[in-house]
């Protein structure tokens, strides 16, 4: 899908002509309402959301769903919880858990009203959470319904070469419309991902992907109280357009934790006390420092497998490299709505765009004046930063199909995050189904004021 507008990638800041309405660069609210929206409950109706091409009911109904607790078969660990996504079911045939796989094409929302074209598997991507047991047989059955061949590459599992998934050194690869079956059993337990090693560039460019949880089968080893997994990705993604674009090495312009872009992403919702696993995956082009807020969390896993105890350390911020995952724990020991978000300013963004001029600073008074009298709506740009900045505030119309560079609503006012973010309510009471208990009541004397 191609807008009616003449907009590239680089375009979408610099032809701020096309950007209608200056009148609506306006963000948050006038300094009185903000002093009462400071002393307001968040069960008050809050400031107009910034979700330009998004329903803001669907929006919130999409983020996140209940949770209830639920056990790995055979086990009394918690299962994994993928975000936005979910773990793919199996069969159990003469002893051999079996899986299936099915590789194609299809549309994802990773937004409601951002629709993209991806590659993934079983309708999603990255695909369902391959979700097993250290010491189980597994066989898993990849069907190819791609215009192009391809493998499945299990990540840091340890098995036979010939069933590694490297197409012309382990195995041929798999042909459009055939089936074919990997079958190993499991010799370890950790954090690990499936990926294609054919056409990988394409084939990981445009969503094939996914995680594969191995868990100990020590009942004593590891044991925490909820199990998030998430997969990280870069896209290239060019305003009013739907396909992504795997010429693109690093100027990516969207980014996403499975597959959602904030706030699209769902909500961990954690009791105060627990402990928390967070598991990340990571083949994008970019490395992700993620960093945690009002918790400090230890480093407890890579896809090299566990760190014993007395190795691990504490984090704010756990670098994820390329082609790698990492495990970290905390405990849930401070209550609130805390951001879970990638450290890089341009990660924490949608529709990010490259190569714009710098105009911090530059007065364009006069040529905006001379231009609005022949594009009425002209909009300058930059001069003192982004943040009010219609199209990336959302406040504004854009290119189709094209998400703000921040958006969504908290209970203060509009939210400067997008992308690869998330939110972590930590509360003293949970409902038995981990739903969504809303945003957070912040106790009197805890929030900051104004002064003056």
């Amino acid at each position: 899908m191609t807008s009616h507008l003449p907009w590239g990638r680089r375009q979408l800041l610099k032809s701020a002509a096309l950007l209608g309405g200056a009148g609506a660069l306006l963000r948050g609210t006038p300094a009185a309402a903000q002093d009462h929206a400071h002393h307001a409950s968040p069960a008050a109706p809050a400031p107009a959301a910034r979700t330009m091409g998004m329903d803001k009911k669907a929006v919130a109904a999409s983020v996140t769903p209940p949770r209830p607790p639920k056990r790995v078969p055979g086990t009394d660990r918690p299962a994994t919880i993928t975000l936005n996504g979910s773990t793919l079911p199996h069969v159990l045939k003469d002893g051999v858990k079996e899986f299936h796989l099915t590789a194609h094409e299809f549309e994802q929302e990773f937004a409601p009203g951002f629709k993209v074209k991806v590659w993934g598997y079983n309708g999603s991507s990255p695909g369902p959470t391959i979700e097993a047991v250290e010491g189980d047989r597994v066989r898993i059955l990849v069907t190819n319904k791609l215009p192009e061949a391809t493998s499945i590459h299990w990540h840091g599992v340890l098995l036979p070469s010939g069933m590694d998934g490297v197409s012309g050194l382990s195995a041929p690869p798999i042909p459009p419309g055939e089936t074919w079956a990997y079958e190993f059993t499991l010799r370890q337990h950790g954090t690990q991902m499936y990926h294609p090693h054919y056409d990988e560039m394409v084939q990981m460019a445009v969503g094939m992907m996914g995680m594969f949880i191995i868990h100990p089968k020590d009942a004593a080893v590891g044991q925490v109280d909820r199990d998030y997994t998430m997969m990280l990705h870069a896209w290239a993604i060019h305003p009013g357009t739907s396909r992504p674009d795997p010429a693109v090495m690093l100027e990516h312009d969207t980014w996403t934790i499975n597959g959602r872009v904030f706030p699209a992403v769902e909500h961990l919702v954690v009791k105060t006390g627990q402990r928390v696993r967070l598991r990340i995956g990571n083949v994008s082009m970019h490395e992700h420092p993620m960093h945690i807020h009002g918790h400090h969390m230890w480093v407890t896993g890579t896809d090299g497998g566990m760190i014993p105890e007395g190795a691990r350390w504490p984090e704010t911020t756990i670098q994820v490299p390329v082609g790698t995952t990492r495990t970290v724990e905390f405990v849930a020991d401070n209550p609130g709505d805390w951001a879970f978000h990638c450290h890089k300013s341009h990660h924490a963004m949608n529709t990010m765009g490259h190569d714009i001029p710098n105009f911090l600073g530059v007065s364009q008074g006069e040529v905006a004046r001379r231009l609005g009298a022949q594009l009425p709506g002209y909009m300058p740009m930059g001069e003192r930063g982004m943040g009010d900045m219609g199209p990336m505030a959302g406040m504004m119309p854009g290119p189709a199909n094209t998400p703000p560079m921040m958006t969504g609503t908290g209970p203060y006012g509009g939210l400067d995050m997008g992308g690869m973010v998330t939110v972590i309510k930590v509360r003293d009471e949970v409902a038995a189904d981990y739903r969504d208990p809303g945003w957070y009541r912040v106790p009197k004397g805890t929030m900051a004021w104004k002064v003056g």
